[in-house]
């Protein structure tokens, strides 16, 4: 009998064995997704929640947006150095580090007394966020191999899209249980437990890993990429609700100064035998270069498209945050379902899938469009349902794909790198989104909220027409090319 279960436990070992052995076992997997989940909802959670805040704390419709943006900057800008620090110093520790300072960010948001204290610890909660969520695709691309790691990639692009729509479901569900009258506070506040437990059982199954190359920290580069994305992102949001004012401009100007000479500094740096924080020669391999334009383009479309769906339901239907968590469910009920068959899906039919997926997300925006100019202003969230699923639909093979992709032939020791620059590119698309799309919106649905919500969709359809045609430059990943994907030249 001893022998018998001593036989079990080597052929079946525990995750903690796997991960003191250096391995990753599925409950790891499981586990770093859900730490890099919840950063990644809190970054749409607060949509649905805008109105109640506005309410409490008196905010304007600028401070509205700089509670999205604001943890959005700062999320992207330190993206990157994230993965460097995991790579250099251990994603385990880096991982449970940034994961408490996540959980007390989101402690203090849920008590802040003013909008400007809900602002700054939105920063803090980027900036941490920016540290923990690249350990994951980090830890992946270093623990597993082949069709174990093309699935972790895929369930990490799942997890992604899930999140967002995930996140305005809860959002509304919270708010509109007013748990001990808090009101909006519980939608930071479920972070806390949630994150503890996280903490706890990633502790102990989570293996520490590192580059076995590990490289310096790129401090100029770090500082000219935050402060280009801060002079672009910030009179985005801002200009609208003040009136452009003179700054405004100075800073889009400084911007594309500053993105120069980021350039400049990050080729000069890999010219001198560096590792930059952006090496020009990584952007530069087929699956970078490709995938993270799309990547891009594809979050500017859905960070827009959650942002004023979200205002879209409360501000012009008048339905409260209960329903207008809802009214995203029919989404995240078909991103679910079809996240769990996106991964087989690509490995058999490859980057068809993702054209077919895109053409299917295509059907649903345009359907969804038509339902909201066609029925205003009596449309029901029955009457969104379908449109809603189909999209959902769509975007589980796009998110799952597009993942996968980006990273198919970067070399193990830069994954951390590779990792941090393919979700920076991510945030800092969903951030453009809301600060052009949004504020473009926000213009318009002053005077007529169904053409100011067709005007952003428009848009995002482009996007979304272009990537079904597009995905014929991703690498292939079938499942004869899982094992070592080919890239076309």
């Amino acid at each position: 009998m001893a022998v018998t279960l001593s036989a079990r436990r080597a052929a079946h070992p525990s995750p903690r064995a796997v991960a003191l052995s250096g391995g990753l076992h599925p409950a790891g997997v499981f586990f770093l997704l859900a730490g890099a989940f919840l950063p990644i909802m809190d970054f749409f959670i607060t949509n649905v929640a805008l109105p109640s805040i506005d309410a409490s704390l008196h905010a304007s419709a600028s401070e509205l947006e700089l509670i999205i943006a604001g943890y959005g900057v700062a999320y992207a800008a330190l993206l990157v150095l994230g993965g460097r620090l995991g790579d250099r110093f251990g994603r385990h520790r880096i991982f449970l580090g940034a994961l408490v300072g996540f959980i007390v960010a989101s402690a203090v948001c849920g008590f802040a007394p003013t909008v400007g204290v809900l602002i700054a610890a939105r920063i803090v909660q980027g900036a941490t966020a920016a540290l923990l969520v690249p350990q994951v695709l980090a830890t992946f691309h270093h623990t597993l191999e082949h069709e174990r790691k093309a699935r972790a990639l895929a369930l990490y692009g799942a997890t992604s899209g899930i999140a967002a729509v995930v996140g305005q479901l809860v959002g509304g569900l919270l708010v509109s249980a007013d748990i001990a009258g808090a009101s909006w506070r519980p939608i930071f506040l479920v972070n806390v437990p949630i994150g503890l437990v996280v903490l706890v059982v990633a502790a102990r199954i989570v293996p520490n890993t590192r580059s076995d190359h590990p490289v310096g920290v790129d401090l100029p580069g770090t500082v000219l990429f935050a402060a280009t994305l801060t002079a672009v992102l910030v009179p985005l949001t801002e200009g609208h609700s003040l009136g452009w004012p003179w700054w405004t401009w100075a800073m889009i100007g400084l911007a594309v100064l500053l993105g120069i000479a980021t350039a400049v500094v990050e080729r000069r740096a890999e010219q001198r035998g560096q590792i930059p924080l952006l090496p020009p020669s990584l952007l530069k391999l087929p699956s970078m270069s490709r995938g993270l334009v799309m990547v891009f383009a594809f979050s500017i479309g859905f960070g827009a498209f959650m942002f004023v769906f979200a205002l879209t339901v409360q501000d012009g239907l008048h339905e409260d945050a209960l329903h207008g968590g809802l009214a995203i469910l029919p989404m995240a009920l078909l991103f679910f379902l079809g996240s769990l068959f996106a991964p087989k899906a690509i490995s058999r039919f490859g980057r068809a899938a993702l054209s077919v997926g895109a053409v299917i997300q295509l059907a649903g925006l345009a359907s969804l469009v038509a339902v909201v100019v066609d029925r205003w202003p009596h449309v029901r969230l029955w009457d969104m349902a379908v449109p809603l699923a189909l999209a959902g639909a769509g975007q589980s093979m796009l998110f799952a794909g597009l993942f996968r992709s980006v990273l198919a032939d970067v070399p193990t020791h830069l994954g951390g790198v590779g990792s941090g620059v393919l979700i920076t590119l991510q945030q800092s698309g969903l951030a453009l989104g809301v600060a052009t799309l949004g504020t473009l919106y926000i213009a318009r649905a002053e005077h007529n909220t169904p053409h100011a919500f067709a005007t952003v969709e428009y848009v995002q359809l482009v996007i979304i027409a272009l990537l079904a045609v597009g995905a014929a430059a991703l690498p292939r990943f079938t499942r004869a090319a899982a094992d070592a994907p080919v890239i076309d030249a």
